[in-house]
């Protein structure tokens, strides 16, 4: 097999290892992600010299259609993401690397008659060294016939080359059906091979919170309960579920993104530093971290979690529709489209400090950010003129749509003896990302970096968690104790009851 030193780029004074050159087939590539996401990502990747000349793409799916067809469309979500004159600079080149072929997803003979067969030709083609990503960018109920098939096929081995798989979450629906779909991975595909997507994890400030944590000894000293009153985790949307009904109506929001978003945004804030920044030992942290969440008390669960649907609202001026109302949303449904938690860590450094967690859709703003509040200080010094209880600091990494971080602390106002005033120090990436989250996972998957994926046990370790509260959630709203909120509000009273009965609020979306 011909072998590849690995090219580096230097951007921004960084520098960036370009993938050796591979090959990727996208199952579902006529779809909205494939469109919305991974082409046009992709398509920046090339442009900017961050992929090998010699890689290929392969977009499969039922849609009837030819090549150049595909690359026709695909140069139109491309023209959509960047701008044209860029699009058609190096849209030559790129389209060439692309091709499209009709697959029935559970018809194995396809597999062997279609993929096992044309694969090595444009390996040839293209001299891609059998280096193989199949990214799995369709519905999860068709995850295990497409494992299974390329598994019968012979395209899981690793013999000339390396065979990698990308799926995207949710990783089942529950415990149970989440090892199911892992026995199947397994059967056919090594641990390594397997990439699970969370792209959140792939955000600058996501990843900047372990080098901001670690890297700096002013703070990781302060990490803790003697110094931290508690953690505020916020995941909102304004938008309500547009084209998903059919998938969120088999979800909700705590399977949509609970069980992956936002506990690996927990995880990150709360694990212990790794012996050394390598994806194994930093997945091995965020483990411990999900293993010592304290359970949800079930007999009490109303003291800990809420969760609520959005009605009729509106939306920066415009009248919002009720989740019951959305296309393809079943008539009387009780999904939620909100959820706030209470979660403790039973360890060392966390014992006592509560992390509130919430997300939802159709809320007042689209923001994702962490909210760490640090503690009072132990004694005021100062006479009550200051004018009452001095605020603690707030540090707040804000992951979108800004991402950047801020450090809130209290100085004195100018032209005063006593006088404290809050003001904010910032950092922010505004001036220029250099790369957005699903470029981010798709390099690292090209580069064989498992930094940014999630891990089998993590996968396990969350629905453990989280399964009997959906059960009992689930049985609850079929009882018809689903709480609503108007769509463009703060979400449902009983969100903001879950934080106001400790003596805390809730940041303002």
């Amino acid at each position: 097999m011909e072998t590849t030193s690995r090219i580096k780029k230097i951007v921004n004074n960084c520098e960036i290892d370009v993938p050796d050159p591979c090959g990727l087939v996208i199952f579902g590539a006529s779809g909205d992600l494939a469109k919305r996401k991974l082409i046009p990502s992709l398509f920046r990747l090339f442009s900017t010299g961050m992929l090998s000349d010699r890689f290929f793409i392969l977009g499969t799916g039922r849609d009837g259609m030819s090549t150049e067809q595909f690359r026709e469309i695909m140069l139109r979500a491309i023209t959509a993401a960047v701008p044209e004159e860029k699009a058609r600079s190096s849209w030559h080149e790129f389209s060439e690397r692309m091709y499209y072929a009709v697959l029935d997803y559970r018809d194995t003979a396809a597999y062997v008659s279609g993929l096992r067969e044309l694969l090595p030709k444009l390996e040839h083609t293209h001299r891609t060294n059998g280096t193989r990503i199949f990214y799995l960018a369709v519905p999860p109920s068709i995850f295990e016939d497409i494992i299974r098939n390329l598994g019968k096929a012979g395209l899981a081995k690793e013999e000339d080359g390396s065979s990698r798989i990308v799926l995207e979450k949710p990783f089942g629906r529950d415990l149970l059906s989440a090892r199911h779909l892992e026995g199947a991975l397994h059967e056919h595909f090594a641990e390594h091979q397997v990439y699970r997507i969370d792209h959140y994890l792939a955000k600058e400030t996501v990843q900047n919170i372990l080098m901001f944590r670690f890297a700096n000894a002013i703070f990781e000293p302060l990490w803790n309960s003697r110094y931290i009153d508690h953690v505020q985790i916020t995941a909102s949307e304004t938008l309500g579920v547009e084209h998903r009904a059919g998938y969120y109506e088999q979800s909700g929001v705590i399977r949509d993104m609970f069980q992956n978003h936002m506990f690996q945004l927990l995880a990150i804030t709360a694990m212990e530093p790794p012996s050394v920044f390598e994806a194994d030992r930093v997945r091995d942290e965020k483990v411990k971290v999900f293993r010592s969440l304290r359970p949800f008390p079930l007999e009490e669960l109303n003291s800990v979690v809420a969760i609520g649907q959005y009605t009729n609202g509106t939306i920066d001026g415009n009248a919002a529709p009720a989740y019951r109302e959305e296309e393809g949303v079943v008539p009387g449904s009780g999904t939620p489209t909100y959820a706030a938690m209470k979660i403790f860590i039973d360890n060392w450094r966390w014992q006592g400090v509560p992390f509130y967690l919430r997300s939802g859709k159709r809320l007042a703003a689209r923001k994702a950010e962490i909210a760490v509040h640090f503690r009072q200080a132990p004694h005021s010094m100062f006479p009550p003129s200051v004018g009452g209880p001095i605020a603690p600091s707030v540090l707040m990494l804000k992951i979108q749509p800004e991402e950047g971080m801020t450090l809130t602390i209290q100085a004195k106002q100018p032209g005063s003896k006593v006088c404290l005033n809050p003001i904010e120090l910032s950092f922010s990436y505004s001036r220029g990302i250099l790369l957005d989250a699903y470029e981010w996972v798709l390099l690292d998957c090209m580069l064989g970096d498992h930094m940014l994926f999630t891990r089998q046990d993590s996968v396990e370790e969350t629905w453990k968690i989280l399964t009997p509260v959906i059960e009992q959630l689930e049985a609850g709203a079929k009882n018809g104790s689903l709480p609503f909120y108007p769509a463009g509000s703060e979400g449902p009273e009983e969100g903001r009851r879950l934080i106001e009965q400790d003596g805390r609020i809730w940041r303002p979306l």
